[in-house]
């Protein structure tokens, strides 16, 4: 099944919504791509349109949490994370305060918008605040299981949503565990940690390099902070490599993180992701993912590479 992840946003929003009335929405002009404008037409008086303010949507939004609201506040990921870091760090995390916040059209989603609107830094940006949780779904079901962990968890969270539609990886009774990573198949000789859209892409690799006798375990990073070591480190039995694949810079994301968990273990690892650039328009979204060399080609030829015995030792 095809979702797009900003609808299952908005969707979840308003079933939330029903529930608890501490939940508000908060878009800065955007609500009609973000889907926050489904929760704006439930329930428009927990609604608030800030207009292109992200900064002061932030701070609009710490004083509600100050004042027992739940505030979820959405925009664009570049948007939301570069223009509004100040007011994110200074205003919610050094406080801890219990806000939630969304970067839509994350990575290269936004395809034909180019590098002013694809956020390729943000995950890096938001794992280095302190207090601050960093979710990364994987497809809608886990979109909506996050979503749901979020509104009960007392603390400054981000999630991260692409903007084209992908299909599900998990079926309806999956519950999300923030704690745990996920094995989604297993293979003898490569392990492949990747998280948001580029883990439907390690599955269709995994499919091919087993035609090519290269067994490989795909595991889904969904949280990557707080990132937990030996989560990933409990994965490597036996393995001769590793590959990490990200849609987002290779400097602070999923990739350095993994590194981090396994040195001194003497396994190579190749990093994909997009290499410190950023991002450029395009015709569609695979065309682009191409170009940046996040596809099932590109992660193949880093599997036989391992094989051959090449790769950065960790």
């Amino acid at each position: 099944m095809m979702r797009d992840q900003r609808q299952v946003y908005g969707q979840t929003l308003v079933r939330l919504g029903a529930k608890d009335d501490r939940i508000v929405v908060l878009d800065a002009d955007l609500s009609r791509s973000t889907m926050g404008c489904m929760f704006k037409e439930a329930y428009p008086d927990r609604h608030f349109e800030m207009g292109i303010a992200e900064q002061n949507m932030v701070s609009f939004g710490a004083g509600l949490a100050l004042y027992g609201r739940i505030p979820v506040m959405s925009t664009f990921a570049v948007f939301m994370t570069g223009r509004a870091y100040d007011q994110i760090r200074q205003g919610i995390c050094t406080a801890g305060l219990n806000v939630k916040i969304a970067g839509s059209s994350s990575g290269l989603s936004d395809y034909g918008d180019g590098a002013t609107h694809q956020a390729v830094e943000d995950i890096a940006l938001m794992r280095a605040l302190p207090n601050m949780t960093v979710l990364v779904p994987a497809d809608g079901v886990q979109t909506e299981r996050m979503l749901e962990w979020m509104v009960s968890y007392d603390g400054p969270v981000y999630i991260r949503i692409n903007r084209n539609p992908m299909p599900d990886i998990y079926d309806d009774d999956y519950r999300f565990d923030i704690s745990r990573t996920e094995e989604l198949c297993k293979g003898d000789d490569i392990v492949i940690f990747s998280c948001g859209v580029m883990v439907k892409k390690a599955l269709d690799a995994a499919k091919k390099l087993k035609e090519k006798r290269i067994g490989v375990s795909v595991v889904n990073v969904p949280t990557l902070k707080p990132f937990d070591g030996n989560e990933i480190r409990r994965h490597l039995g036996g393995h001769q490599g590793i590959i990490t694949l990200e849609e987002h810079s290779v400097t602070g994301g999923l990739g350095d993180a993994v590194c981090a968990s396994v040195c001194a273990l003497g396994l190579p690892v190749k990093k994909i992701g997009i290499d410190d650039c950023f991002g450029q328009s395009a015709r569609g979204y695979d065309e682009l993912l191409a170009h940046y060399g996040l596809n099932e080609d590109a992660i193949i030829k880093a599997a036989v590479d391992i094989i051959k015995g090449e790769g950065e030792i960790y």
